[in-house]
């Protein structure tokens, strides 16, 4: 790995001028954080996004921006290494392994360069707690969620799948676009934790489609920004009050298909030991959600440990066939797995 002193700072590339099909998304401006008023004020924008949208923004996080520029330019650094280096660090995929470097396996999105290596779509996950705990017994929701439940499914000191991730888009030529049939680096999908943070990215890429509309619309770069967006376990464990919103990885506009893209990804995810049953919140019970999709269907709840390793191991048996996956496949019994369209 290079030294320290040999990284090189991060440059942003400039947005793009063209005039895209924008979401219109809440900013969480948690500069008004701390004050009774100031937080249910928060709550209630939060709420109506993620119900509406599924995505919205976090300004003033409280993360510098030379700190965020950092860890750009530490991803550059490692995707700059050899492909010998890079190797070393391939995870036990085939067992639904997804700490260190992995490179996809779809044909219309993968170029073989240096032997082996696609250029495509870099990752590199790197996770945040390396020594898990002793075996627990399943955590199961207390009998009424306290306003700080969710803070505590997924605390510091304690074991989970929890992850930051260097995710590089290579630029493509023209040539290579004209033989994608639907003009998308990656395929509509969901995440499978509870939230994952998106750090501004300039090159416009991502695209969601609204919960109430089902349009896809492109996620604008906004300055000091976290893009924010729910998955699948807060749906699970909200009995899908709250939805996983389902997202993809567009060309970018002709102004940036020039430039790599380069993301910095933080994956939230509660502990492994906690059932992912939906709880009990008097918020849900007003809304008449008090049962997720395995519960109503009278299926075993996995735990988030169990649900991460069998839809990683799903994500990584699609890959390899070359195809996405098939409508309607469950991969956890009363859950289907989906890419779409």
């Amino acid at each position: 790995m290079p030294h320290a002193t040999q990284i090189s700072q991060y440059s942003h590339v400039p947005e793009t001028k063209e005039d895209l099909d924008w979401a219109d998304l809440a900013n969480i401006d948690l500069s008004t954080y701390g004050t009774d008023e100031g937080n249910a004020a928060l709550a209630q924008q939060l709420i109506e996004a993620v119900r509406t949208k599924g995505f919205f923004y976090v300004t003033n996080f409280g993360i510098p921006q030379e700190k965020v520029d950092r860890q750009f330019a530490l991803g550059q650094a490692f995707y700059e290494l050899p492909l010998e280096e890079k190797l070393k660090y391939v995870p036990d995929l085939d067992n639904g392994e997804y700490n260190g470097q992995r490179w996809p396996h779809h044909p219309a999105r993968a170029r073989l360069t240096e032997g082996a290596h696609r250029r495509d779509r870099n990752i590199c996950r790197v996770p945040l707690r390396k020594s898990p705990r002793p075996p627990q017994p399943p955590h199961r929701p207390r009998p009424r969620a306290a306003p700080d439940f969710f803070t505590k499914l997924h605390r510091w000191d304690t074991h989970d799948e929890s992850h930051l991730r260097y995710m590089k888009y290579g630029k493509f030529s023209p040539d290579e676009i004209a033989k994608l049939d639907d003009g998308l680096w990656s395929g509509g999908h969901t995440d499978l934790g509870t939230i994952t943070l998106l750090f501004r990215q300039p090159v416009a890429a991502l695209q969601i489609r609204e919960h109430e509309t089902g349009q896809w619309k492109w996620a604008k770069p906004l300055d000091g920004s976290l893009t924010v967006n729910t998955c699948d376990a807060l749906s699970f464990l909200t009995g899908g009050y709250i939805k996983s919103t389902i997202h993809r990885v567009a060309l970018p506009p002709a102004d940036q298909r020039h430039v790599d893209r380069l993301g910095l990804l933080y994956f939230s995810r509660p502990q492994n030991d906690v059932v992912l049953k939906t709880i009990d919140s008097p918020v849900l019970q007003r809304a008449g959600f008090t049962q997720n999709e395995f519960e109503a269907g009278g299926h075993p709840v996995p735990t988030m440990g169990e649900f991460t390793q069998r839809k990683q191991k799903w994500q990584q048996a699609k890959a390899k066939d070359h195809q996405y996956a098939k409508d309607g496949e469950e991969i956890v019994p009363g859950f289907k797995g989906q890419y779409f369209k």
